[in-house]
């Protein structure tokens, strides 16, 4: 994308979201319409389609902490419709490319902030104009959402990932060109994207508007692609889910993403993954967890109990006199990761009281808190009640 274009985009717009959006809301709002205007939600509306390249597009520069500040400072600048003023006046004129070369060569001034936005999208000087104007872009990273179970999150798993998303077109190796035709020069500003202009006074150059700061002219665009060498097209992975990763995880897929421009590197793909709560099981860090209820007897008198694992069933001794609440500790049976480190399965004791109780039952109890009468079950709180 040309100098001009980039600039005379409103990237905060088609997010929907104002130009002091935190980071995080800008995630939220790209996730959001990214989720919308996906192709596999939107299959044959091309306005969709756009809006996602639209939206991807935006998330690149603005989730880009160093890309967002230097197409803010542009945008401050020169506005957002892409176009800058000068004022007329003095002699003999002169070219602005001059005042940016001197002063990234350490020129007084006060123009050192200016050359440094500006380096990255017009070039110090006129020297390297061309190359900047061409210079090859970074793909935008991409990110996409899996589900996941409890069991696959403990134990890790490898799925398929299917996806929509900008790619190299594969029709023209990503030229833009029909297959068997070649893009030419541009012959207006010779291959260099940008042409000079005077106004008044002064002379700066710009992207070249025959060639969009391209270079390059393309007669006989890709049918498939419209002459971007970028193209919409389905394809599936293979993501491999770590033992034990996190629900909101992401986890990075290098060079997935959108491919880059002009022989850059392609971005990244990121996977955020959700995972589904266990009806029985939870988890603290690398230990499991588990409630089991038990009769007030097995807690008095002790008892041995079956409990589930992940991996079969294990039994648990029970001292007599255990209080309700107690956690015992089964180990080795929690969370596993790649790198050796590993987990327990904790297991908490709770008391079952019966909703309700037949008369044998009724009798027991009733005999039992006779014998029990002169047993003070809360000696501490009764101290504190008789002491006022």
């Amino acid at each position: 994308m040309s100098a001009r274009e980039w600039i005379g985009k409103d990237f905060y717009r088609e997010l929907g979201v104002s130009s002091d959006a935190t980071a995080d809301e800008i995630k939220k709002a790209y996730r959001k319409l990214a989720k919308e205007n996906h192709p596999d939600a939107n299959q044959g509306n091309a306005q969709a389609e756009q809006k996602f390249k639209a939206v991807s597009e935006a998330y690149g520069v603005l989730s880009d902490a160093s890309k967002r500040k230097e197409y803010d400072e542009a945008r401050r600048l020169f506005g957002s419709g892409g176009g800058f003023n000068f004022p007329t006046g003095g002699q003999g004129g002169f070219d602005v490319g001059d005042i940016f070369g001197q002063a990234g060569a350490g020129g007084q001034g006060g123009f050192g902030g200016i050359g440094d936005i500006l380096g990255g999208l017009f070039g110090r000087g006129r020297t390297t104009a061309g190359a900047t104007a061409n210079r090859p872009q970074r793909g935008a990273d991409v990110e996409t959402d899996v589900r996941i179970d409890f069991v696959e999150a403990v134990k890790g798993a490898t799925l398929p990932l299917r996806l929509s998303s900008p790619a190299t077109c594969s029709t023209c190796g990503g030229n833009g060109a029909k297959p068997g035709t070649s893009p030419r020069t541009c012959p207006i500003c010779s291959g260099s994207g940008l042409v000079s202009r005077s106004q008044g006074a002064f002379a700066f150059s710009e992207p070249c508007r025959d060639c969009r700061g391209r270079g390059t002219i393309i007669d006989d665009p890709c049918p498939e692609c419209g002459g971007e060498g970028i193209s919409t097209r389905t394809r599936t992975l293979t993501v491999r889910i770590p033992p034990g990763v996190n629900d909101d995880q992401r986890i990075r897929l290098a060079g997935q993403g959108e491919p880059g421009r002009g022989g850059a590197q392609a971005g990244d793909l990121y996977v955020r993954v959700h995972v589904a709560p266990h009806p029985v099981f939870g988890r603290k860090e690398l230990d499991l967890t588990i409630a089991v209820p038990v009769d007030f007897t097995e807690l008095a008198l002790g008892t041995t109990i079956t409990v589930p694992t992940l991996e079969g069933k294990v039994s648990l001794k029970v001292p007599p006199g255990t209080a309700s609440g107690r956690v015992l500790r089964v180990r080795g049976k929690g969370i596993t990761k790649r790198d050796g480190a590993q987990g327990d399965l904790l297991v908490t004791l709770q008391t079952s009281i019966p909703a309700k109780l037949d008369d044998k039952a009724r009798e027991a109890l009733q005999a039992y808190a006779e014998a029990m009468a002169g047993h003070d079950p809360r000696p501490e709180i009764t101290e504190l009640l008789e002491g006022r």
